[in-house]
């Protein structure tokens, strides 16, 4: 388990390289302003994906991340 500071750090880096640095600011300020649930967030986010299919991309993701180096 990492720390905290680690975490965060990993975190704002892989959503600047997904997002780009504005648009990762900004999922922060909208995760930081409105009153958040991650829990339902995620139930909403996947109610439509079958459970095969959402397996199958964890799977597919655990093994890119395998094969990756690690972000530091």
């Amino acid at each position: 388990m990492q720390n905290d500071n680690v975490l965060k750090s990993q975190g704002m880096k892989i959503l600047a390289e997904y997002l780009g640095v504005v648009e990762a600011e900004r999922f922060i300020t909208l995760v930081k302003r409105e009153s958040f649930d991650y829990t339902e967030w995620q139930r909403e986010l996947y109610q439509d994906v079958p459970l095969k299919t959402f397996l199958q991309n964890a799977a597919d993701f655990r093994c890119k991340q395998n094969t990756q180096p690690k972000i530091q």
